[in-house]
């Protein structure tokens, strides 16, 4: 299908209704106005760290320096993308505005960017020979149709100017029925359309929406794109100038709500706001993050699908919402999570469609080559169905903090959680594909039996409460029951560590929770052991964390070849638990490296490729950007800043 596409482009350069278009103004003081009528943009994807994220809690846009939306999906996260073209090439969809530029040369990186104040509004700005000019991008709170909008503002001098919208469907594979409508521009395929509306005027050239204009001082051109069911009525007319307003209102407001004023706010601020960004707000449903297939080796095969809510995900984030002043996101999380587990509390899936969606086949999109050529682009994500055991303590664990924190009662969260240690009474002996979500044989892995004692510790302290029912010295002798089989069968006497599994002799960076959940004190000299231990055998170069080991070109523990980046969740993790065992400095220099790995936004992905010196994997991530906010938490309270 990709070679067919190819082939039509080609064959079929028509303009976007050419009989209603304007002639082409060559008077025009841009050198590219009336420019050779079929050619290609010539843009290759960014490197992860060169994108932006714009979003309005129900999408989100990834914008590369150079000024080109290269991913976005409408109208939800886990929708077809129309601009696929950061998983393959400009035939998939993008939409670029910056100064105009030669058809055979890059565009030109922004001199400067930036969000505006504590938002997700986007500021690029670029000095050109002939001015400055700024681009605005956001996606305002979804009021109606969904629309991303870009404001061209006129700083200085007189700037050419460019915008190039290439509309493709179903992830870069369908190209739409573009037309006029009342005046207004319209892409249509199948059962979606998106209007494209400015006061600029357009014309079409290979498959492609152009606008070539110019700048000066004080000029202001908005361009809206937004997407409608392609049966109903077009959406309204966008407001850019209003909407503007009312999204930085939002954002100002929303992050007034915060209770975190110790050291480095701004890191912990603009990972909050990433997390709000990865809300969906109808729902309350978290997504990992905004994307799928973005690789964790480069070239390699570990490409999944994040753009779901992952139980253990969502839970931890909706504890570092609650300890930094945010209950009602909180109480929306758990709103979602018991309508999503409803009717089969039992059969507790890892991770479910953002309004609670149970089914998410997973399929690969072979016309599309992938970051970087990092084969093959996933869509829905196989693991679902996995047994993990771990995530009924994280689960239960999200629901013990909500309630300690005087969220408000809900009967079924406690009933939830008591259905919950019913099961895990009769399943936690049994193994599991772990937190990692291996696609290798089941085993016994020392962090889900970890995390079964802490689904069966808060539930017991629930009891004790009050605020529930059970059979209390039954679980309690069941608590105890776990914590023997790990510390006896999970613990390897020689190494002084604990081990990935039950007989291995891997380590694995989930081991360092052992302290954080309570599992054993941070003085315990087994603790301290498998600190030392993952510092040894899983720390790279630079000091960075490695999830476990892994084979090359071999099949590994996960039973996928190839290698990865060092996981930033486990990198963090390690800087809590110096921390705990009273190496603070040490923690707190590690803190820092990690910072600096964020990109010129704040943004972190996944992983970090200590080889390439680049960060890989799904942008931005969730399970990133929580663990920094606890981070930054816990060394405050530990005094590492005089705090």
């Amino acid at each position: 299908m990709g070679a067919l596409h190819s082939r039509l482009s080609d064959c079929f350069a028509f303009s976007l209704n050419d009989s209603s278009q304007k002639p082409l103004d060559r008077t025009s003081d841009n050198p590219l106005r009336g420019d050779v009528a079929v050619r290609l943009e010539l843009h290759v994807a960014g490197r992860i760290e060169d994108y932006a994220l714009i979003g309005d809690m129900q999408t989100a846009a990834l914008v590369c320096r150079d000024g080109t939306v290269d991913w976005l999906c409408l109208p939800r996260f886990d929708s077809h993308a129309i601009f696929a073209g950061l998983l393959g090439t400009e035939e998939h969809g993008f939409w670029r505005i910056g100064p105009a530029h030669a058809a055979d040369a890059r565009p030109p990186a922004a001199t400067r960017r930036g969000y505006r104040g504590d938002s997700l509004i986007l500021e690029s700005e670029w000095d050109t020979d002939r001015g400055t000019v700024r681009v605005t991008d956001f996606m305002p709170p979804r009021d109606g149709a969904p629309q991303l909008i870009r404001i061209v503002e006129g700083v200085s001098g007189r700037v050419p100017m460019r915008s190039a919208l290439r509309m493709r469907f179903s992830y870069g594979r369908v190209v739409p029925w573009v037309h006029k409508h009342e005046g207004r521009t319209v892409a249509v395929a199948g059962p979606d359309s998106v209007w494209f509306d400015t006061p600029a005027e357009t014309y079409g050239q290979s498959l492609t929406t152009y606008s070539d204009f110019t700048v000066a001082p004080g000029d202001r051109i908005a361009f809206t794109v937004s997407w409608q069911p392609s049966h109903k009525e077009p959406p309204a007319l966008p407001e850019p100038e209003q909407s503007l307003e009312a999204t930085e209102d939002f954002w100002r407001e929303w992050v007034e709500h915060c209770t975190y004023h110790g050291p480095y706010r701004e890191a912990v601020i603009r990972s909050l706001i990433t997390l709000k960004a990865l809300t969906y707000a109808p729902t309350g449903g978290i997504v990992a993050a905004p994307t799928t297939s973005l690789p964790e080796e480069i070239g390699g095969v570990r490409n999944w699908d994040y753009r779901y809510t992952w139980l253990r995900d969502a839970a931890i984030t909706l504890s570092s919402l609650l300890r930094t002043g945010y209950r009602e996101e909180a109480r929306a999380w758990r709103e979602w999570l018991l309508r999503a587990v409803a009717g089969d509390p039992e059969n507790l899936q890892i991770m479910y469609g953002i309004a609670g969606e149970r089914e998410l086949g997973e399929a690969e999109l072979d016309w599309l080559p992938g970051y970087e050529n990092s084969a093959p682009v996933r869509v829905g994500n196989g693991a679902a169905h996995q047994l993990q055991l771990d995530v009924y303590g994280e689960v239960t664990e999200a629901l013990h903090l909500a309630h300690m924190t005087g969220l408000a009662r809900n009967d079924y969260a406690s009933l939830l959680q008591l259905k919950l240690i019913q099961y895990l009474e009769k399943h936690w002996t049994e193994p599991d594909e772990g937190i990692w979500e291996v696609r290798g044989p089941r085993r016994h892995f020392v962090h889900s039996k970890v995390m079964a004692w802490v689904a069966v510790d808060r539930t017991i302290k629930l009891i004790e409460s009050g605020d529930a029912d059970g059979p209390l010295e039954r679980w309690k002798q069941l608590r105890d029951d776990i914590h023997r089989d790990v510390c006896e069968k999970g613990y390897d006497r020689e190494r002084n560590t604990f081990t990935q599994s039950y007989g291995s002799k891997e380590l694995d960076a989930s081991l360092l929770l052992i302290p954080q959940v309570g599992f054993l004190p941070p003085d315990d000299k087994r603790v301290i052991g498998t600190i030392e231990a993952i510092q040894r055998e899983l720390s790279t170069p630079d000091g960075f964390i490695l999830r476990y080991p892994t084979e090359g070109s071999d099949e590994g523990v996960d039973g996928l070849p190839g290698d990865e980046g060092a996981f930033l969740a486990c990198s963090f993790w390690m800087a809590d638990d110096l921390a705990m065992i009273g190496r603070v400095d040490e923690a707190r220099r590690l803190f820092e490296r990690l910072l600096a790995l964020r990109n010129d936004l704040g943004l972190l992905a996944e992983e970090w490729d200590p080889v390439n010196q680049r960060q890989v994997g799904n942008f931005p991530q969730a399970f990133s950007h929580v663990p920094l906010i606890d981070t930054a938490l816990r060394l405050t309270a530990s005094g590492a800043y005089g705090g």
